[in-house]
């Protein structure tokens, strides 16, 4: 803040910000193009090569290209036959994480056209569940492999400033007594239990009436929450987590229908394949 404090400051105080904020959506646009494409005519090769030796977002993976392919393949080798694998668009509209997940804006990457460059594969197929929801009504099973960005600072072996996830999610309507919860949950277990060999599932019930849908799977009664509702878990192979999931009220903040449901799981495929 006291740098934010700073700059404004220079640019006349706070009230600079405001009146950026108050732009039509278009015109901020047309004013941040112009600032970068001014910028960027300022730089020289050497600039450039520079700041890719320096900058954590444009490095190449630390994982080799083949032991992640062939983590992916074996995750989609594992994948039933009812789900559907996208292919994802890089980027997602601004806010499909602060606005639906309730994820600091500050952790994504924001582009200067209204979108943002995707953070969690989960939070793109929640927005085109939510979508295929509405035209059809039906369950809607839906996976993606994608390389995704976050721009909170991590500490430690196995993390990084982009990182591929895979991540499927299940979307339907409520039909009383957690059937849906149960028949999605047991489904993603299962998945994980064939894809990923010999992992443990531990889950944690933020809602007693889950304790059915758990069944007999290890609790962790020590998670932090985050957004999930009623139920979430943590996935681990040899000791150490390789993603988490759990459900979520995403679609039904989308659509504006409070019975929708919608089961998440995401891994992380490079440490998956570091393993």
């Amino acid at each position: 803040m006291a740098l934010l404090t700073r700059v404004l400051r220079s640019l006349g105080g706070e009230e600079a910000l405001e009146r950026l904020a108050r732009l039509r959506g278009s015109d901020l646009t047309s004013v941040l193009l112009a600032l970068m494409r001014r910028r960027a005519s300022e730089l020289s090769g050497p600039d450039v090569l520079r700041q890719y030796r320096s900058d954590r977002f444009v490095a190449p993976a630390a994982v080799p290209f083949g032991v992640l392919r062939a983590a992916e393949d074996r995750l989609l080798d594992a994948l039933p036959s009812s789900f559907e694998v996208l292919g994802l668009a890089p980027v997602v509209p601004l806010g499909t994480c602060s606005a639906v997940a309730e994820t600091d804006q500050n952790n994504v990457l924001t582009t200067i056209r209204g979108t943002e460059v995707a953070a969690d594969t989960t939070n793109a197929l929640a927005l085109e569940a939510a979508v295929r929801r509405q035209a059809s009504g039906e369950d809607v099973r839906l996976a993606a492999v994608q390389r995704v960005v976050r721009a909170q600072l991590f500490e430690g072996a196995g993390r990084f400033a982009h990182f591929t996830l895979f991540a499927a999610v299940s979307a339907g309507r409520d039909r009383g007594s957690l059937a849906f919860e149960r028949q999605h949950f047991q489904e993603h277990v299962e998945f994980l239990r064939e894809a990923c060999g010999d992992v443990e599932v531990r889950v944690t019930v933020l809602d007693p009436r889950f304790e059915v849908v758990r069944g007999d799977l290890p609790a962790d009664p020590s998670r932090r929450t985050g957004y999930y509702k009623g139920l979430c878990y943590k996935v681990f192979r040899d000791g150490v987590e390789i993603g988490d999931g759990g459900f979520v009220d995403w679609t039904q903040r989308l659509t504006g229908n409070r019975k929708e449901r919608l089961l998440i799981t995401g891994l992380g495929v490079d440490r998956l394949a570091t393993l």
